[in-house]
């Protein structure tokens, strides 16, 4: 962290405080605060991660190539992408899919859910509010629920392991379905690991809930997927708790993208309305009479109502979606047929020339995409909207009414509770990175 002011040393009028690397976030971002005359004037989420320029590569690319070149976007949620781009392909060319593959993608989701979840809960936040450094300092006092949490994450992994052949960028899905189905011992074996972990997802949702979290509520509009029947993962309409509903392929009409000259990553905002919250927060408001009747009996154990507007009980509400996401798997996997691996794995998917849309539920907010193809299934233009990019304007709004009553207090005092403030959300920073306006001046 770098401070200066410019009053000879006291601070009592301008102050600049930069934290020029945030630890425990995922990729790379910066944190500058400015304050004047006892005001806060500036609170800025500096994303300086270079752009990786996924959506150019895309281009003159064939559909068949899109899932697993979208997976490289992100190592801990690349379900997510996969799933947007087959999805927005599938629309593109007029194929829906049903039955056990549909459910298969239903429990693939699960296992992303579940190992980054954990992660983000023991690793990157549970820390905070322990006044830890670090999820390892967890293990003396708290080691039985970094075991559970850990114990998670590798359960997580495995569903990914099984239905996507790794854990890390999985290969087999493709549009259609999947490239290989997972046998019935696989299966079995699958269902004994997820099985042996449900009990430690419930304990580790009630031990989130003992941490001493601030009391702190922001009036977030927030939005997310909502399905007819089903807490939401990969379908459904957009909609908000200002009262927006709209098709997913309608993105454009109420939400808008522009440049914020300190981050490398789009900002987004509601036409008319500024900010939105996307992620754990918004999918559990938006959809809580979605959850079974005992997780919502577990989230009300927890003190959570049907909404929580405190972005520091994220954690309670991602450990709720673990648990969410552990029976969801348990229940797919007893419903698949006994001779699932005799089926097809995918259904033909015949390419034209149109457009298509997708959007799914990231753990950490939903993820959009949006795809033009030529006549041979040719990417022409290529357009995703990761989560993270989507909460940036949110999360500046939070360091503001984060930082403001804290201005009297010496700078790393602000600097902790800020950070904190950003790691409740659980920013994947890599993945926002997808865009850069060049600006070339020549004399």
């Amino acid at each position: 962290m770098t401070t200066s002011d410019d009053d000879g040393g006291s601070g009592a009028a301008r102050r600049s405080i930069r934290v020029d690397a945030l630890t425990r976030v995922e990729g790379e971002g910066a944190l500058d605060l400015e304050i004047d005359g006892g005001r806060l004037t500036a609170a800025r989420l500096r994303i300086y991660e270079p752009p990786r320029f996924f959506e150019a590569l895309l281009r003159g690319r064939s559909h068949l190539e899109t899932p697993d070149i979208t997976a490289r976007i992100c190592g801990i949620c690349p379900v997510a992408y996969q799933m947007s781009s087959v999805h927005a392909i599938e629309d593109a060319f007029g194929v829906r899919i049903g039955g056990p593959l549909r459910a298969l993608r239903r429990l693939l989701y699960c296992g992303e859910w579940i190992e980054s979840h954990a992660l983000h809960i023991v690793l990157l936040h549970a820390p905070d509010f322990l006044g830890l450094p670090d999820g390892i300092a967890m293990a003396r006092d708290h080691g039985d629920a970094l075991r559970d949490g850990l114990a998670l994450k590798k359960a997580g992994n495995e569903i990914l392991r099984v239905l996507g052949g790794r854990e890390i960028h999985p290969v087999s899905v493709r549009p259609g379905g999947f490239h290989r189905l997972p046998r019935r011992a696989e299966r079995a074996a699958l269902a004994e690991t997820i099985a042996a972990v449900r009990d430690r997802a419930w304990r580790l949702a009630r031990w989130t809930a003992t941490l001493p979290v601030p009391e702190f509520e922001r009036p977030y509009e927030f939005v997310a997927l909502r399905h007819p029947d089903e807490y939401p993962f990969n379908e459904g309409r957009l909609i908000s708790s200002g009262g927006l509903d709209l098709d997913i392929a309608d993105f454009d009409a109420a939400f808008e993208e522009f440049q914020a000259p300190h981050s490398t990553a789009l900002h987004a905002r509601l036409r008319g309305r500024g900010a939105y919250l996307v992620g754990p927060l918004a999918r559990y408001a938006l959809n809580f009479d979605r959850l079974p009747g005992a997780i919502q009996n577990l989230a009300r154990e927890c003190g959570l109502g049907t909404v929580c507007r405190n972005p520091f009980r994220s954690i309670v509400v991602r450990a709720i979606e673990i648990v969410y996401a552990c029976e969801e798997a348990l229940r797919i996997l007893a419903a698949l047929p006994d001779d699932l691996e005799s089926g097809a794995a995918f259904v033909p998917v015949a390419p034209r020339a149109a457009v298509g849309t997708g959007c799914t539920e990231a753990p950490r907010g939903f993820c959009w995409h949006r795809y033009e193809f030529a006549e041979d299934g040719s990417i022409l233009t290529a357009r995703i909207v990761p989560p993270t990019s989507q909460n940036q304007a949110t999360i500046e709004e939070d360091l503001r009414a984060v930082a403001e009553p804290l201005l009297d207090r010496d700078d790393e005092t602000i600097r902790i509770h800020c950070e904190r403030s950003i790691r409740n959300h659980d920013p994947c920073i890599s993945c926002s990175t997808h865009f850069l306006r060049l600006a070339v001046r020549r004399s």
